[in-house]
């Protein structure tokens, strides 16, 4: 069901949410969301994606806001926790943020960042963690193959879990897997997945072990449960820096998938200082719930983004949308 441009714009409201550390470049993060038949739904593509590209998330939007989810498998998503590129004497706090969360994610390959940066961030990951914890590490497909090699080598004596999108094309996917495979660190794929026009291709080519899938850039849980169901590769769901809002389409896409054998990166809440609900999906004992949920006025108010702002992202709205009506 295609809603009408006035349907959309008539329930739509803009936030602009700070982050508690600088991630992916960002201090703060900004959503578009949306009021649909079977409840609220967001479409929040970063600022720097094309219209052609926020197709896809408008089309996740639309998916969650006016259809009724798959039926769900589970009640609860195990999460890991999400550790920026934050200097390694912040670890610990980022990581009590996420509590009883066995796994954690860490950022690595910050353009402004050493090897050496990553070596102590993801070793005081592990002293946290403990030895039971898993790590996995993500470079953005920030390192060349080179890179990626001598990287995975020294981090890989902190018991990796895999290392997700190490470089950022199939082909280099596929060699560094190559070069690598004496280590025994899987590599998953993301953006490989999610912003390639053939998001099929990284399991044709045997360049991924483990698929990370997002609901948004994929176009909704349905499409997304399309793609895992034909690579035949684990996958692990994630979010985009989503709110809650955002985040529960991820839970209702990870409850839907018939094997779901790693914690899933839906505990991004945490990363965040304020939310757009009062009862925000945040980790408890390791895990979120698969629910929906809805804003909070007084919060949409409070975190409202400015007037400009707000009409930039109705103009964004605007022409995504004509570009799915002209399909």
């Amino acid at each position: 069901m295609m809603p009408s441009l006035d349907e959309l714009l008539g329930s739509a409201h803009v936030v602009t949410l700070k982050l508690f550390d600088r991630f992916r470049g960002l201090d703060s993060r900004e959503a578009l969301l949306l009021e649909g038949p079977e409840g609220w739904t967001e479409f929040s593509p970063f600022v720097e994606y094309d219209d052609a590209e926020a197709v896809n998330w408008l089309r996740a939007a639309i998916d969650f806001g006016w259809q009724s989810a798959p039926h769900a498998l589970r009640s609860s998503i195990p999460v890991n926790a999400t550790v920026p590129a934050v200097s390694a004497e912040k670890v610990a706090g980022v990581l009590a943020r996420f509590p009883g969360c066995r796994t954690a994610k860490v950022k690595v390959a910050s353009p402004d960042q050493t090897l050496a940066d990553d070596v102590a961030r993801v070793a005081e990951v592990r002293r946290v963690l403990g030895p039971e914890g898993r790590i996995r590490i993500d470079a953005n497909g920030l390192w060349n193959v080179d890179e990626a090699e001598h990287s995975i080598h020294a981090l890989s004596a902190f018991d990796l879990e895999y290392v997700e999108q190490p470089c950022m094309t199939v082909p280099e996917l596929a060699e560094i897997r190559h070069r690598t495979a004496y280590l025994s660190v899987p590599v998953a794929a993301d953006e490989s997945v999610r912003k390639s026009g053939d998001p099929l291709a990284v399991a044709r080519a045997g360049a991924a072990d483990i698929l990370v899938i997002k609901a948004q850039p994929l176009g909704g849980i349905r499409a997304a449960l399309s793609i895992i169901g034909q690579t035949g590769l684990p996958v692990v769901v994630s979010s985009a820096l989503d709110t809650s809002i955002g985040l529960s389409m991820g839970a209702h896409l990870a409850a839907s998938v018939p094997g779901l054998y790693f914690d899933c990166g839906l505990g991004t809440a945490s990363l965040l200082a304020a939310d757009v609900t009062r009862e925000p999906l945040l980790p408890v004992d390791g895990a979120i719930p698969v629910r929906r949920v809805a804003p909070d006025a007084a919060l949409l108010k409070q975190h409202a983004a400015s007037p400009e702002r707000r009409d930039w992202w109705l103009a964004r709205l605007t022409r995504t949308h004509a570009l799915i009506a002209a399909e």
